[in-house]
């Protein structure tokens, strides 16, 4: 699976640290950056990864900025993303049971780097449900759909 990741100046340590996690689990990484810890504007590197994510280049993606808040309205704006800002395991796993989230949007001033990587990992390791969910994702593809033609 390739997964890409971003993150603002506030999520690059974490970023960093999530990097290594993937590539030591075997997965190949893009990453969309910042690499560096001057301040940046989040949207920049949402849109990059979002855009990724939407497209089918990319088949899951990480985002990390302060709170997680500003990524997640960015990601969401993209066809067929389904972001999900996730501080503790059971969002994490729930966001992926139920949801098929795509992308997981963390705080990188509100969760620290080790559970933050127990997050990761229960995200990418826990399967799609599918079976009444898909009727919902289903229903938000619809929405998607109409809001487009307006």
């Amino acid at each position: 699976m390739k997964i890409g990741i971003g993150c603002d100046h506030a999520g690059l340590e974490l970023k960093n640290e999530i990097l290594l996690l993937l590539k030591d689990l075997g997965f190949e990484c893009v990453d969309f950056g910042t690499d560096s810890p001057q301040a940046v504007d989040y949207p920049d590197f949402g849109e990059k990864v979002s855009e990724a994510v939407s497209s089918g280049r990319i088949e899951r993606g990480i985002l990390i900025c302060g709170t997680g808040i500003g990524m997640s309205i960015v990601a969401n704006k993209f066809p067929h993303v389904r972001a999900s800002l996730c501080n503790e395991l059971f969002t994490a796993k729930m966001s992926r049971l139920h949801n098929d989230a795509n992308i997981l949007v963390l705080g990188g001033r509100i969760v620290g780097k080790d559970l933050a990587k127990e997050i990761v990992r229960t995200w990418i390791s826990t399967p799609f449900e599918g079976e009444r969910h898909c009727l919902r994702l289903k229903k938000i593809n619809f929405i998607e759909d109409r809001l487009k033609k307006k």
